[in-house]
């Protein structure tokens, strides 16, 4: 979605995933342990590590957490098996999601996703038919109170970012995936607390909703999704009215 609707359903979403921080341990347990076994544990020669112990360490995750799914994905302990997989569909109003999963049971996650979509009014759809409208970007969004915008265009565009979003309230920054560790590494090297920072599918074709009720069931589909234990993230291409966002 854009930088300025996700900036909105981030802070909705944001007080309801906190309440379920046991699920976001397990969700950076997963994808530690599989960014240590792609590219090794040592996080100064591992971005993806790197910049992953950092969220995990901004969301208050017990160093012991940390160490033990490094050292699965090393293969130091033993641990089982995980698979990430992308799964794509159809909220009401047309809007496209796609969903992120890491998980060792694919049959179940497919199930559990499936289910989520239908109970909320969405479906299902074959892969691509969502996928080919959004692009995996690194996006990072910043208030706009902690840092003017000639300052964070500097820093970030110095760093390797494509582009500085105005959205009033806050900035979106925009980069390549290759550039992505430097851009955030330069963010937090200026103690900047992103709302938001992720490698993330980007659209650039937004699907508007001004509908009150399209945008609740949309809402509502998003909050089933990311409720489930092996779902990482959750995209979608809506722009929502900002008076349905309260």
């Amino acid at each position: 979605m854009s930088g300025h609707s996700k900036w909105h359903t981030t802070k909705r979403h944001k007080a309801v995933i906190d309440a379920k921080r046991g699920k976001i341990f397990s969700v950076l347990a997963k994808e530690i342990t599989l960014a240590a076994r792609a590219g090794g544990g040592s996080p100064e020669s591992n971005a993806r590590l790197r910049t992953l112990m950092d969220k995990a360490r901004a969301a208050n995750m017990p160093s012991d957490n940390i160490k033990r799914a490094v050292q699965k994905g090393t293969g130091e302990i033993p641990g089982v098996t995980y698979e990430e997989i992308t799964y794509e569909g159809y909220a009401p109003g047309g809007v496209g999601i796609i969903v992120e999963v890491t998980t060792d049971n694919k049959n179940r996650a497919a199930a559990e996703v499936r289910q989520a979509f239908n109970d909320n009014g969405g479906n299902m759809a074959q892969t691509g038919a969502v996928s080919h409208s959004f692009q995996r970007k690194g996006q990072i969004l910043i208030g706009a109170s902690q840092i003017s915008e000639d300052q964070l265009m500097e820093l970030a565009l110095e760093a390797g970012a494509d582009d500085i979003i105005n959205n009033g309230d806050h900035f979106e920054v925009l980069c390549a995936i290759a550039s992505y560790d430097s851009v955030a590494k330069a963010l937090q090297e200026k103690a900047l607390k992103p709302e938001s920072s992720e490698i993330a599918y980007v659209t650039s074709i937004p699907v508007p909703v001004s509908d009150a009720a399209i945008a609740k069931q949309v809402l509502e589909l998003i909050d089933a999704l990311e409720a489930l234990d092996d779902v990482k993230a959750v995209h979608g291409n809506q722009e929502i009215d900002e008076k349905l966002l309260g």
